[in-house]
């Protein structure tokens, strides 16, 4: 099949859709000057993001899942709480750093304007490890209007396994090839294709911070790979 044979777009949410970062590193220096504490807080939120990140990675392969990406955030803070000297965080402070924010993430801001287009084409879905939670309250925070949400969560097998793409696809009612996984992350993608997925690399340069993403490049076997979601919009045809 070709790209014309494209019937959904699924778009991995944090990160590519959504400025984890931003979010993080200001709520944990806001916890920080209550208490007069100066930390490396880009590092901590990084450190953060990959404690939880590793959590979800393949959860559900040999047993079903016990927690979500909530739980998995909340944990990863506590251990960073734990070993950066950071005890005196209060439980409200804890909360707010864990759930409160990231159910508040904001778009990158090129993404908004242009999902209406793509909707117009392809049916467009939050395909993502984070919380049904975390997605319903992005979506309304920053007025996206996604075709659907499949969370892994409800699936019960997390990326990067394939049963996580093949599940999503049948929800969808189409053949894998039909599907384009859209994501900044080789990881997401390499297993999108494995598993039948066209795939659309879109740049997020910005998401890790100033420290810039553990794995910039595409993959050059990606069928899109561009710097922006106007261009992403230009590659499938779509008029803006």
């Amino acid at each position: 099949m070709s790209l014309d044979d494209i019937e959904a777009l699924t778009f991995d949410t944090g990160g590519t859709i959504l400025d984890w970062h931003s979010g993080f590193s200001a709520a944990l220096a806001e916890a920080g000057a209550n208490h007069g504490i100066d930390k490396d807080w880009a590092a901590l939120t990084n450190e953060l993001r990959r404690r939880s990140l590793k959590r979800m990675l393949k959860l559900g392969e040999h047993a079903p899942p016990a927690y979500n990406f909530d739980d998995a955030h909340r944990a990863a803070l506590d251990e960073i709480i734990a070993e950066n000297g950071l005890d005196a965080f209060t439980e409200a402070e804890r909360h707010d750093i864990a759930w409160t924010r990231p159910h508040n993430f904001q778009c990158w801001p090129d993404f908004p304007a242009v999902l209406p287009n793509l909707r117009g084409k392809f049916i467009c879905a939050s395909f993502t490890i984070l919380s049904f939670r975390i997605i319903i309250d992005t979506a309304r925070r920053n007025g996206l209007s996604w075709d659907v949400v499949i969370s892994c969560e409800a699936i019960g097998k997390y990326k990067i396994l394939p049963e996580a793409y093949l599940t999503a696809a049948k929800f969808l009612q189409l053949e894998p090839a039909q599907c384009c996984m859209v994501a900044c992350h080789n990881f997401d993608l390499d297993a999108a294709k494995g598993a039948g997925f066209k795939t659309a690399f879109v740049r997020r340069p910005g998401e890790w911070g100033a420290a810039g993403p553990p794995d910039p490049e595409p993959n050059p076997e990606h069928d899109i790979i561009v710097d922006n979601f106007p261009d992403l919009a230009a590659a499938l045809g779509v008029a803006l």
